[in-house]
């Protein structure tokens, strides 16, 4: 199988830009299946997500982690990880 995807990569390589923007979309959209609703329907969903955030944040709902705090844990498994 190796063989395989190295030539069907080799041929893709080939291909124009957009092509192969094409390709890989396919070939995503294979593995997740199709989007659930229209463009314009995602976008309204999204719309409505950023709008709930935006007054969880308001209301006071919403816990802040400064980002300090949040590089510095990200930074701590990094060493740790490297480390084993």
């Amino acid at each position: 199988m190796g063989a395989m995807l190295d030539e069907l990569e080799a041929q893709a390589m080939q291909l124009p830009l957009r092509d192969r923007s094409e390709l890989a979309h396919r070939l995503l959209v294979s593995l997740d299946g199709e989007p659930d609703g229209t463009p314009e329907e995602i976008a309204q969903a999204w719309d409505e997500e950023i709008a709930r955030r935006v007054a969880d944040i308001e209301s006071g709902r919403t816990e802040w982690i400064p980002a300090e705090d949040v590089f510095g844990k990200i930074d701590a498994m990094i060493a740790e990880r490297a480390g084993r």
